[in-house]
């Protein structure tokens, strides 16, 4: 028969929608047409196809050719279709029974000596073709990250030749095995290693317990960034799901997902020049943005006021909805961009307040770099101050809490806020603030007139209530009460900076 259907599956996003290859051969002068809205990467395929089967031993018929991409209204790039094109010639020249491929999906990229190269996607495109309950033929090289998906069915080949073997039944190959789950879950540092800084540690065990988001404000050398690195290791571990949401992500990217440490959550840290389309995502195709590669982990935006304030600005979507929405002429993807956001700046230009070198117009200047709607999507502000060499010294000795001591703490709260609201306190909407975060009149009036005080926003407003019934979850008492208000309303030092300067 001289026609044949091949199953392969685009990338769209963290998406992979099934691509039927249809390849027809006809009488007439021999040519090879494709068509089905593909991009220049895979009109390409054409002549790689063409080398790869006559490098392999095939005969390229000498026939009109034609390839359809289906459906058409779908846009595919890249080479991921190479060896599905040269599979359905080989099949609609009779040499390879058309029942054999049903069960099938393809996706590699040829070579011109007939070797199949590995493609970016191997993870979305394995659990669509395992929820379709179809076998994947990918490059070996793709093969680990592929059998991430449990239960799955992946065969790893190296070069056409083999494939053509397997499938004609004359060499068959054998099912990877799915990787051991047991991968590394330990993080190479400690809340131990942090000497001192009591309140800025007690500041990351909350925000930790309710997945909120925290600025510290502070000095140069006052360990602002070893205490944003050390938020992972008092992180609950991340589940099956979310684990395999953030290895797609970087599946899409390009990156290599490693087996051994893809259950540990990321630690993106972005620097200051990066563009607003570098930190949410874009291009003509779009790709996954900062983000969403922090996506079940952690953003470090380290000197926030050198970040430019429209590249910041780009961040306030997300940070509320948990995901970007890119759209492009061509096509719209969505990616998931569920992190916390932890970011670090000097309290002024010069480094410190104290040093006398900045005036108060320069240090509002310097601090309103940052907008205030994107300010007031930040929970915790939290100062961390320049200690004496005395007292370092002294503190050489001191045995502080490990990561696994504050996790503890930070699992059982987290416990409380799933069976009360059934996600973190940081996600709760106002109509669950209501519910959940109640106060007495006077606990209110408290909370009121303080805000006021400082100037704080609505949403502000919202975030303090969050944040008191994280600590009061710490503390495991069921309501909301003046201490755990009062505490909340500590962690705001940036806008007692601004206060301070002002008046």
């Amino acid at each position: 028969m001289s026609l044949a259907v091949v199953y392969s599956r685009a990338s769209v996003g963290i998406d992979a929608p099934l691509v039927s290859i249809e390849v027809h051969l006809a009488n007439g002068l021999p040519a090879f047409n494709l068509v089905g809205l593909a991009d220049a990467a895979v009109r390409e395929s054409k002549e790689r196809v063409r080398s790869a089967l006559l490098n392999s031993g095939f005969e390229f018929p000498a026939k009109r050719i034609t390839v359809n991409l289906a459906p058409a209204d779908l846009p595919k790039d890249g080479g991921r279709f190479d060896i599905a094109i040269a599979i359905g010639i080989i099949a609609a020249s009779g040499l390879i029974s058309l029942e054999q491929l049903e069960h099938y999906e393809f996706a590699g990229e040829l070579a011109l000596t007939g070797n199949i190269r590995p493609i970016s996607g191997a993870l979305p495109f394995n659990y669509a073709c395992h929820r379709a309950n179809h076998t994947a033929i990918l490059s070996s090289l793709n093969a680990p990250e592929a059998c991430l998906i449990e239960q799955s069915k992946v065969i790893a080949v190296d070069t056409l030749s083999q494939l053509f073997l397997h499938l004609t039944g004359r060499n068959k190959l054998a099912l990877q095995q799915a990787q051991s789950t047991d991968t590394l879950k330990d993080y190479e540092y400690d809340m131990a290693d942090i000497k001192g800084q009591q309140l800025a540690k007690r500041g990351l065990e909350i925000c930790a317990a309710g997945n909120h988001n925290i600025l510290f404000v502070g000095p140069p050398g006052t360990g602002k960034t070893m205490l944003a690195q050390r938020l992972l290791t008092i992180l609950p571990e991340m589940s099956q799901l979310q684990a395999l949401e953030t290895a797609t992500i970087y599946s899409i990217s390009g990156h290599e997902v490693d087996p051994k440490t893809w259950r540990l959550r990321k630690f993106r840290q972005p620097h200051h020049t990066s563009s607003a389309i570098a930190l949410v995502g874009g291009g003509s195709n779009p790709k996954p943005g900062e983000i969403s590669l922090a996506h079940n982990g952690i953003l470090f935006l380290d000197e926030l006021p050198e970040y430019e304030r429209r590249v910041l600005d780009v961040l306030r979507q997300p940070i509320e909805s948990g995901y970007v929405s890119i759209s492009r002429a061509s096509k719209q993807v969505n990616y998931p961009a569920q992190f916390q956001l932890v970011a670090a700046m000097n309290p002024s230009p010069t480094g410190s307040l104290r040093d006398g070198r900045s005036t108060a117009e320069q240090v509002l200047k310097y601090i309103n770099k940052i907008s205030g709607p994107f300010l007031d999507r930040i929970d915790l502000q939290v100062d961390v101050p320049k200690l004496a060499s005395a007292e370092l010294y002294s503190m050489q000795n001191e045995t502080s809490e490990s990561s696994e001591e504050i996790k503890r703490r930070v699992l059982q709260a987290r416990q409380m806020q799933i069976n009360r609201a059934g996600k973190c306190n940081a996600q709760l909407n106002s109509n669950e603030i209501e519910q959940h975060c109640r106060l007495t009149r006077e606990d209110r009036l408290f909370l009121q007139t303080s805000v006021e005080n400082l100037g704080l926003s609505m949403r502000a407003f919202h975030r303090v209530i969050k944040v008191a019934r994280t600590i009061a979850d710490l503390s495991e008492e069921p309501q909301i009460s003046r201490p755990h208000l009062a505490e909340a309303l500590g962690y705001r030092a940036l806008d007692n900076i601004i206060n301070e300067l002002r008046y």
